[in-house]
């Protein structure tokens, strides 16, 4: 029996990584043998027991680095570095994201930049500059978007907008970066509720258009991560959505 991690010596830059979905898709990726840079803005003291946690199960295989993702003159230092550290780019996860609302009537420029900075600007430079390395290793990168970005979350404007751009920067990079580089994206539904907090009610009503009738996990998404990096080879410019089945029922 084969039991070769199936992405032992490969190399992951995840952003947002420092908490919740993010930390649970650079513990899988480093379960199945990659070493992953953790990328993190403010939360450095959980990206730094993050790095912690998974340099005592493998020491060496996980670092930390710290960038405002909307300033895009440290985005191509984030790929350098990387590969300074581990010698390779293997796989591009993008998963920062700011979320919050913006109803119309209220929008703000600075509400706008900043939300289109993290949602798809940002996935766009990181994706430019980390174009050669993927290229060389014949790598994957993944986007993790939203089903409201398929169908717009109630006054969440700049939001949907921001993640129905990065679908469609996903299928466009998926042919601008073929035939070296797979790219895809996972659209999750309900995994984790907003940490601004969400009503009861409102948490209820989600649930009843969701098919399957409960809220996913980050494992679910992490899992999602994993099959299109190690098990998806012939897999690119697709969104699957991780929701459940709402997308399906809406």
């Amino acid at each position: 029996m084969n039991c070769t991690p199936r992405l032992a010596g490969q190399v992951a830059l995840v952003t947002g990584a420092a908490r919740r979905v993010g930390a649970q898709i650079a513990r899988a990726l480093h379960a199945e043998g990659a070493n992953v840079m953790i990328h993190s803005h403010r939360s450095l003291t959980d990206g730094e027991r993050l790095v912690d946690e998974l340099n005592h199960i493998r020491g060496g295989g996980a670092a930390l680095l710290s960038a405002d993702l909307r300033d895009t003159t440290q985005l191509p230092g984030l790929i350098a570095r990387t590969c300074e550290r581990f010698g390779r780019l293997n796989l591009l996860v993008n998963n920062a994201s700011s979320f919050y609302p913006t109803p119309l009537g209220s929008i703000t420029l600075a509400q706008w930049q900043d939300l289109m900075g993290t949602n798809l600007q940002a996935p766009l430079f990181l994706a430019q500059a980390a174009a050669a390395p993927l290229k060389a290793s014949h790598g994957a990168l993944i986007n993790i978007v939203d089903i409201h970005g398929l169908r717009p979350l109630r006054n969440h404007v700049v939001y949907s907008t921001a993640k129905a751009g990065l679908i469609m920067l996903t299928r466009a990079l998926a042919r601008e970066l073929a035939p070296e580089v797979r790219v895809n994206a996972i659209a999750p539904g309900a995994v984790l509720w907003p940490e601004s907090g969400l009503d009861e009610e409102r948490r209820d009503r989600i649930l009843e258009q969701t098919p399957l009738h409960r809220p996913g996990s980050p494992e679910d998404i992490a899992r999602t991560v994993l099959f299109f990096a190690a098990d998806a080879p012939f897999v690119t410019g697709q969104v699957l959505a991780v929701d459940g089945g709402r997308s399906v029922g809406w």
